[in-house]
């Protein structure tokens, strides 16, 4: 009996403990995918996939050194944020982070990326 709450102990602890590596997230099919919403949209100054992916991969270095720093509920909650309906967004990873840090956030407003929060041109 000892040995089977122990067991669920520990991995309950695993489940709780917080990532040190940035998750991987598929940014190009999202890119792609923001593209053709973009022409579909008939935006004037629709974003290019270049742009998009240049974005992305600066909110991914940008979450790199300071990811370990939060707990694993918020990494968890970020994480599910950044990836709903599989779009996935290291833009919108890192904003869903910055929030959590209040109004003495670092400003990541310039990048758009393929964040579902992105405003029309």
């Amino acid at each position: 009996m000892h040995a089977a709450i122990l067991g669920l102990a520990a991995g309950v602890g695993l489940l709780v403990q917080a990532s040190d590596q940035v998750p991987k997230l598929d940014v190009a099919a999202t890119c792609r995918g923001s593209v053709d919403a973009d022409k579909a949209m008939g935006l004037a100054l629709p974003q290019s996939f270049d742009k998009c992916m240049s974005d992305e991969h600066s909110a991914q270095q940008q979450l790199a050194p300071i990811w370990s720093r939060y707990s694993a509920s918020i990494q968890a909650r970020c994480h599910g944020e950044a990836a709903a309906a599989g779009n996935e967004s290291y833009v919108d990873l890192l904003v869903c982070l910055q929030m959590t840090d209040g109004p003495n956030a670092a400003s990541a407003i310039s990048l758009v990326g393929a964040s579902k929060k992105r405003r029309p041109n």
